[in-house]
């Protein structure tokens, strides 16, 4: 059991792999950092909620269990052969399998690849990136770097949860279809520094601190500054989760104190109605947005985003906290564009539709590309 507990602001202290002096992560928010035998052992949050457990034996890391929405994820510290990756480590989520590089636990200096990312649920590779984050940071580890085939916009928004970077996201992805082809293992030049954030449970979700509160998930859905439809409003030092079409708030889902804890809500968020739910585009507008479309997706990705477009009807529907979904065999956007929106102008309906459109075509493209790979 863990007989040591390491709490506090910073800290000096030798950095070293042996886990020793290590160094102290920062906890504004009451997180605590619990050790066995110098050995990162857990990471909890102030309710008590443990969001990574670790195990070791000696140097030697024997599992780490991460949590999320969806259950656990739990990383093999045994090492094993992998066709794509070479030495690997197992990760179980649920009946999922999968695997990822092999890393040194005591001081992760890689960014890992997944071998099959897609298999994991929503929310499981941030949890794993922001326990290795800590790990790096107690360790010393000025900066990690990814020498994977897959720098998908997915992992570079994760990324930039728990590291800091001077990167961007563009120079990040522009390789991403050549690097998937040739499954390229040479590190993309971006360094990423460790800034993990602190966790903390609330009802319906979880919130992520680091300067304040920098995100917030309820019921699966992210709310972060400056996002669409999901967005957080500053309120009088916290933060209120709000969903916002248009220039104007549509749903107020909660409102957070700036340590994360929630002050009202979470509420339901009203249902959608309007007379065009259901309706299919027509064809002159579609064919429109699969222009924009292809123009606000990483530029890799703007052909297979055309096509993708093409090849299914778009509808509109009620996505509650969503702007737009990506189903097998048809798009749906959120009908409160077009009552929002819609008296605007086309013009400006069709840029908000081509900017609603574009996370989830971006996501459905790279998970054909991945699928492609993997058949």
């Amino acid at each position: 059991m863990p007989n040591r507990v390491a709490e506090g602001k910073g800290g000096s202290g030798q950095s070293g792999r042996d886990g020793v002096g290590s160094r102290r992560v920062r906890s504004t928010y009451g997180t605590r950092y619990e050790e066995d035998a110098g050995r990162l052992a857990a990471i909890v949050d102030r309710t008590g909620r443990a969001w990574a457990r670790l195990a070791w034996d000696g140097d030697r890391l024997v599992e780490l269990r991460v949590s999320h929405a969806g259950g656990d994820v739990v990383v093999d510290g045994v090492i094993a052969r992998d066709p794509l990756l070479g030495d690997a480590h197992a990760i179980r989520a649920g009946a999922a399998v999968t695997a990822m590089s092999a890393l040194d636990w005591r001081g992760p200096s890689e960014i890992p690849t997944i071998a099959a990312p897609g298999r994991l649920p929503p929310g499981a590779g941030g949890a794993l990136l922001d326990a290795i984050a800590v790990l790096a940071a107690r360790a010393g580890v000025p900066a990690l770097r990814y020498a994977g085939p897959y720098p998908t916009p997915a992992l570079w928004r994760a990324l930039a949860r728990s590291f800091r970077t001077a990167g961007t996201e563009a120079a990040f992805t522009a390789e991403l279809i050549p690097r998937a082809a040739r499954l390229a293992r040479d590190p993309i030049p971006i360094d990423f520094l460790p800034a993990p954030c602190e966790r903390v449970a609330i009802p319906g979700g979880h919130a992520e601190l680091r300067d304040g509160v920098e995100r917030v998930v309820l019921d699966g859905v992210g709310y972060e500054p400056g996002g669409s439809p999901a967005r957080l409003v500053p309120d009088a030092g916290g933060v209120r989760a709000e969903i916002w079409f248009g220039d104007a708030p549509y749903a107020h889902v909660a409102t957070l104190g700036p340590d994360g804890a929630v002050t009202s809500g979470p509420h339901a968020i009203p249902p959608c109605e309007s007379r065009v739910l259901g309706a299919e585009f027509p064809p002159p507008l579609a064919l429109a947005l699969a222009e924009l479309v292809a123009e606000a997706v990483p530029a890799p990705l703007a052909d297979d985003a055309r096509a993708h477009l093409a090849s299914r009807p778009i509808r509109w529907a009620d996505l509650g906290a969503r702007a737009a979904a990506a189903r097998p065999d048809e798009l749906c956007v959120h009908a409160a564009l077009w009552e929002r929106i819609g008296p605007l102008g086309l013009g400006r309906l069709a840029l908000a539709l081509a900017e609603a459109l574009a996370p989830a075509v971006t996501a459905a493209v790279v998970a054909a590309v991945l699928e492609a790979r993997d058949g």
